[in-house]
């Protein structure tokens, strides 16, 4: 499963070699860093009112359990990153720390898109590729397995779900 991770990894990398392909991505990660969803969080309330203040304190208790949840599992498992592993795989931006797995981009991404999306439905067009070009930028630079993406994805929803089922 490793050598197929690393090989999916490897293609997946060779798509940021042109420079304005990797700067796409690069930005695209960026943004994924938080500033766009801390951008939103702050917006809610001055585009939808009292629903948007529900949506964004929604989105701070997410956030809260995702990065407590994320540090955790980290730890735990230590996964290096693609890039530490294979010297076919070049690194397209700096890591924020040092470990693979979850991909905590695509973490919040699901779970951030997932709670806004349940408050306010006609956010989705914008949320839903968006959050797939963050998970796909954190394959194709480097940063991240496929099973991390994966991984993060599916713990932002689980998290993202159990809020909102409350």
């Amino acid at each position: 499963m490793v050598n197929c991770e690393i090989a999916a990894c490897a293609i997946l990398n060779r798509v940021s070699h042109p420079p304005k392909v990797k700067r796409f991505f690069v930005i695209i990660s960026v943004l994924g860093d938080g500033g766009i969803w801390y951008t939103l969080i702050v917006m809610l309330p001055f585009l939808y009112g009292a629903s948007g203040i529900t949506t964004s304190v929604s989105m701070v208790k997410v956030a809260l359990v995702n990065l407590v949840l994320y540090k955790i599992i980290k730890t735990l498992t230590g996964r290096p990153r693609p890039c530490a592993v294979s010297a076919n795989i070049t690194l397209g931006i700096a890591p924020l720390d040092q470990y693979s797995f979850p991909s905590g981009h695509t973490m919040h991404a699901v779970a951030f898109s997932m709670v806004a999306i349940a408050h306010h439905a006609e956010l989705a067009w914008l949320l839903i590729p968006f959050g797939f070009l963050i998970a796909l930028s954190r394959v194709i630079l480097g940063l991240h397995y496929p099973t991390d993406v994966i991984a993060g994805g599916v713990l932002g929803g689980y998290v993202a779900s159990t809020l909102l089922a409350s």
